[in-house]
């Protein structure tokens, strides 16, 4: 069975880029992305690079491919603090981000937008989550589990409360040959499609 990992988890977390015709071309990373949104309620934001953790346990989210979600209680460190990422089983990428305010909130929507996926075509899912504090961040990211999740292109992570929008960060999924360092960090390239 087909199946996403999106993850959720509590608390913790001059690039070459691979041109058409076989060519490598030199691009700043600020080049692939758009600038984050934080809105005035975000206290604390950092976006970046994970790689794959077991999971400790699932939440229903029937908006996306696999229409569930995996729980993370201790959320890894960022690999990377870049918006670039190679398209490599078992990387992730994400924020971790808390708001001004003491309490943290439920029920945020979180929309990722991405290329179409392989087989499926889909290029949204959505599932809700929630958004901690200053004090103690949250952390949300995307997981590559399955070949037909590799694709190339922006990858957009769009939190959400009410129809107004949180934060909104973009990463670039790029081949692993683009990043060879970061693509083998995790120890999972050898995982490769």
């Amino acid at each position: 069975m087909k199946k996403m990992r999106l993850t959720l988890a509590k608390s913790a977390f001059a690039l070459c880029l691979g041109a058409t015709w076989g060519a490598t071309v030199l691009v700043a990373e600020d080049d692939l992305v758009s600038p984050d949104f934080t809105s005035p309620m975000v206290g604390f934001f950092e976006a970046g690079v994970i790689c794959a953790q077991p999971s400790d346990g699932a939440r229903d989210a029937p908006d996306t491919i696999a229409g569930s979600t995996h729980v993370i209680e201790d959320a890894p460190p960022f690999v990377s603090k870049g918006r670039a990422v190679p398209a490599v089983l078992g990387i992730g990428f994400g924020v971790r981000s808390g708001l001004v305010s003491e309490f943290g909130q439920d029920g945020v929507l979180m929309t990722i937008t991405h290329p179409p996926l392989d087989g499926s075509g889909v290029t949204e899912q959505s599932f809700t989550t929630n958004i901690g504090s200053n004090v103690d961040p949250s952390v949300t990211f995307y997981q590559f589990d399955f070949g037909y999740e590799l694709a190339l292109g922006e990858w957009v992570m769009t939190a959400s409360l009410n129809g107004y929008p949180i934060y909104e960060t973009t990463f670039t999924v790029v081949s692993p040959s683009a990043l060879p360092e970061l693509a083998g960090v995790c120890g999972y390239l050898d995982l490769l499609s």
